[in-house]
């Protein structure tokens, strides 16, 4: 089977380690493997799968890519549901976010043809648990996340690519935005 691979943008220190614990305190409430197996992250690409060999092309493209981007802030405030089985950090005001996706996206279907088309739009955000939360828990969980608040802003400084070894998500190096130095 071909490697799956993901492109995402982590959030930089303190919000990555507050965004951890709090998909660490949705894995100890419901068992959600899923909250815990990749870091806080707002996806660019999601997965896909691509041969081996695309790793050191896809790196190359970003590099170029991110060569001709600046660093932008992003806003995270509150929780929100997609469904009953995410979970996630919404991002507000995600404008600058969605034009340097659009403008990703764009550059892949130009360099990176392996990269698939997304048919579906774009709603950045910072997931915490996904696809495995218990039905049973989802009630409890809701009411839990409606009663809280979480907000913090970031500089999105770069992007990273992640393959995933077949247990976990595995970072590659993340690629700078900007000019090199």
């Amino acid at each position: 089977m071909l490697p799956l691979y993901l492109v995402a943008v982590l959030p930089p220190e303190p919000v990555l380690t507050e965004t951890w614990a709090l998909k660490q305190e949705v894995h100890r409430l419901t068992g959600s493997r899923n909250a815990v197996r990749l870091p806080p992250h707002i996806t660019l690409l999601p997965p896909f799968r691509a041969p081996a060999t695309f790793e050191a092309d896809c790196l190359a493209a970003l590099a170029d890519f991110a060569a001709a981007e600046q660093p932008f802030d992003v806003a995270l405030d509150g929780f929100a549901w997609f469904g009953d089985r995410t979970l996630f950090v919404h991002v507000a005001a995600a404008e600058a976010l969605k034009a340097f996706h659009a403008r990703l996206r764009r550059w892949c279907a130009e360099r990176l043809p392996q990269v698939p088309s997304e048919n579906r739009p774009y709603t950045p955000h910072l997931t915490l648990a996904t696809r495995d939360l218990p039905p049973a828990q989802v009630p409890e969980l809701r009411q839990l996340f409606a009663g809280r608040s979480y907000a913090a802003a970031f500089t999105v400084a770069g992007l990273t690519l992640f393959r995933h070894d077949g247990q976990q998500w595995q970072p590659r190096p993340t690629i700078a935005l900007g000019p090199p130095r």
